[in-house]
């Protein structure tokens, strides 16, 4: 076993040299990157709303403003 270790160190050397990854690396990579894009989405939903909320607040004084008249 520990020959086979060496061997896979020596080849996760020899595949970061030619700018590859090994399966793991990449899996953790995506995982990140699956994350940040949930994270983006979430802020992006966030601002969406606010953005209605902001909409719905001047409807209403709108609609009061009418009420008064």
């Amino acid at each position: 076993m520990a020959g086979q270790s060496l061997q896979t160190d020596k080849d996760r050397e020899a595949e970061k040299k030619r700018g590859r990854k090994l399966g793991s690396e990449r899996d953790r990579e995506r995982t990140r990157n699956r994350e940040r894009e949930r994270e983006r989405n979430t802020e992006r939903e966030r601002e969406r709303e606010r953005e209605r909320e902001k909409e719905r607040k001047k409807e209403r004084k709108k609609e009061r403003k009418k009420e008064r008249k």
